[in-house]
Parts: C-alpha cells; structure tokens; sequence
C-alpha cells in the first residue's frame, strides 16, 4: 500500500501561486521588492502570503533591492547618460529604500557626473549645423541634459564649453 500526500491546503496553493506570478515578473527582468508587492496586491493577495513568499524569494536571492540598485545605475548611466538626482528619483520610485539609494550612488562624484554629461553633449553636437546664432542648438543640448536630471547650471557650463571647443575643432 503507498502512502499518498494530502491535498494541498488553500494558504499553501495561495503561496505556490503569488510565487508563481513572482517568478514569471522576475523572468522579463529584475524587479524590487516594492514592485513585486505591488502586483501581489493588484492581483488581489493578502499581506501575509506576499510577504512568506517575498521573504523566500529574498532568502534564495531571487529579491535583491541593492543588487537591483546596483545594477540599475550601471544600465542607465551607460545607456541614457542620467545624473544621480535621476538616477536617485527613478530608483525612489520603483520603492527601493532611501539608505541603499544613497550607497548606491555614493559611488558617483560631480566629475564623473559632469564627464558624462560632456560626453552627452560632444555625441549630439557632432550632428548639429553650427552657424553665426546657434541659439537653437544651445537650447535644444541644454534641454537634452535637464531631461536627464542634471542641474541648469552643470548644462549651461557643459554645452557652452562643448560648442566652443566643437566650433574650434571645425576651424581646424
């Protein structure tokens, strides 16, 4: 004779399924702790199964806000060029804790900040037609770094530097 398992109780195949949801968010890309609450309860489950169930996803290193973090800096510096009040906003919204924001982006100093800022406005200018008023592009390189979170000052200094210096290289 064998011995069968009993069935499944509701709590246990509550958990299996925010589980499972977790899992299949956490197959498209890394998500925060915040955000994966945020779905369990859109999806209608109780407080206690989803925090069983995000505890043991952070337990396995499923759920890893710093990680997250970490990686999410990286990305989007390389890839947008943001500046760390962005970076610092974008984070905050996505529900990661304020501590590892601020280690996160400890990491990122007002030179390496305003490099990629420069480096930003170079890749643009070297499309842009330089004439006798180029109050147009001055602007529109100014308005592409505010959109990217850096201050008005950093953009002004950055764009007007670039163009004067990419307005010599021409001469040349």
């Amino acid at each position: 004779m064998t011995a069968s398992c009993p069935p499944p109780s509701t709590s246990e195949r509550r958990d299996e399924q925010a589980r499972a949801l977790c899992l299949r968010l956490l197959t498209a890309r890394a998500r925060t702790r915040a955000e994966l609450a945020g779905k369990l309860a859109q999806k209608g489950y109780p407080d206690d199964v989803s925090k069983r169930v995000l505890d043991r996803l952070a337990a396995v290193g499923l759920v890893d806000d710093e990680d997250f973090a970490e990686q999410w800096v990286r990305s989007r510096r390389a890839n947008a060029g943001k500046s760390k009040r962005a970076l610092a906003a974008e984070l905050h919204t996505r529900g990661v804790d304020n501590e590892v924001i601020s280690t996160v982006l400890a990491g990122i100093d007002a030179s390496s900040e305003r490099a990629r800022a420069e480096q930003l406005v170079r890749t643009r200018l070297r499309r842009e037609e330089l004439g006798e008023d180029d109050t147009k592009v001055t602007r529109r390189l100014i308005a592409i770094l505010a959109r990217r979170g850096y201050s008005q000052a950093v953009a002004c200094e950055v764009v007007l530097g670039e163009m004067a210096a990419e307005r010599e290289r021409r001469q040349v």
